[in-house]
């Protein structure tokens, strides 16, 4: 009985530890969790986003109000959706098309996004594609939404705003 209970205070202790790290990690990766949002009495949204320890700018949203994971990507023509992202959140795979990526050309699907948010910022009707060779979990926020917005990098700081 006393060697069972010490294995089972082990496999606690290391599975608290696990959860405490995986916490830690998730934050470096997304220290934008709680979104820092407000909307001005003159109508513009405003999020300040913080980067991340790699130097980008990662953050929680919503699609089609299921919550996913933004990472903000100026080099990305439109919004890219792993494919399984997109199965989770109920898109639907569109037409394929062919696009252009680092790694050469990749056939992807074309899909509508009927509203994006992130933090008091919103956005109705917007193309996205489907890509089934992405892997992880975060959604590529390409030009077709940061064009919408007014951008201000400042140190740590991205600054996002939507004008009425």
């Amino acid at each position: 009985m006393g060697k069972g209970m010490m294995i089972a205070a082990w496999i606690v202790f290391l599975g608290l530890l696990a959860f405490f790290f995986k916490n830690i990690l998730d934050k470096q990766h997304n220290p934008n969790q709680e979104i820092n949002s407000s909307v001005l009495n003159s109508g513009i949204r405003v999020v300040r986003l913080v980067r991340n320890r790699n130097g980008h700018y990662v953050s929680r949203g919503y699609i089609n109000n299921q919550e996913v994971t933004f990472f903000l990507d100026t080099g990305a023509t439109t919004i890219s959706i792993p494919e399984p992202v997109a199965r989770k959140i109920g898109l639907k795979r569109g037409p394929p098309i062919s696009v252009s990526t680092a790694n050469g050309s990749i056939e992807v699907y074309l899909t509508t996004i009927r509203r994006l948010s992130i933090g008091s910022i919103v956005l109705d009707n917007l193309s996205a594609t489907i890509n089934p060779y992405m892997e992880g979990d975060d959604i590529l926020l390409g030009m077709n939404v940061l064009k919408k917005l007014e951008i201000i990098q400042k140190g740590k700081i991205l600054t996002l705003k939507q004008y009425p």
